[in-house]
């Protein structure tokens, strides 16, 4: 007998609703199959797409079992870099302006564009990691969907719904307990996020380990 394959997708979201589409494939003919052996197995399944409302999910209820009180940093870090952009876009075309009329010094150019470039790196770098680290994570009443919150690019807030089923626990991705920085993994992608208990809250342990593993 041919057992039905499902795959599911991460729903995301930020604040608001939107639409998105979870394929679930029946069961798939092999190709050579006879007429006898089609009869043998049952009428074919045609493959269907359920599509989900993430709003569905939003509006369900939530408990926080973890979180992470230096987020406000991080956020605070990520707006920082968009004001340094601007920064750097405003100031640097006079100052080589300036240089070319002849009224300031090819050190004083250099030294403000090295200053605006190492600063730009650096921030950037910073948000590329904020953006992977956890804020907060809540489990639904079922306990069968975790909503993890963390930052988008632009330091905001952005809310992932993930099944429970398809997040490994501590133990499965390797890491320790004892680590700083452990890594929220799932079995469908290799995409992963960051969360530390060293520096974060277990607010429901009970419900945490219902996630994670006991620890």
């Amino acid at each position: 007998m041919l057992i039905p394959k499902f795959t599911s997708r991460v729903l995301t979201c930020t604040r608001g609703s939107c639409l998105l589409a979870g394929r679930i494939l029946g069961p798939v003919q092999p190709r050579g199959h006879s007429p006898l052996q089609q009869s043998l197995h049952g009428p074919l399944v045609p493959q269907s797409i359920s599509l989900v409302r993430v709003s569905d999910l939003s509006t369900q209820k939530y408990s926080v079992i973890y979180t992470f009180p230096y987020i406000k940093g991080l956020r605070a870090l990520s707006r920082l870099k968009l004001l340094q952009t601007g920064f750097t876009v405003v100031i640097l075309p006079p100052a080589y302006i300036l240089y070319l009329m002849g009224k300031t010094s090819f050190f004083l150019v250099s030294y403000t564009t090295g200053v605006a470039l190492f600063a730009g790196v650096m921030l950037y770098t910073i948000s590329h990691f904020s953006r992977r680290v956890v804020g907060r994570m809540y489990l639904d009443q079922s306990n069968s969907t975790l909503k993890v919150s963390h930052l988008n690019f632009w330091g905001r807030r952005h809310d992932i719904y993930l099944p429970v089923s398809d997040v490994m626990t501590i133990g499965d991705t390797g890491d320790s307990v004892k680590e700083t920085i452990l890594q929220l993994k799932r079995h469908s992608s290799p995409q992963k996020l960051y969360f530390s208990l060293r520096f974060g809250y277990v607010v429901d342990k009970q419900r945490f380990e219902k996630v994670f593993g006991n620890f």
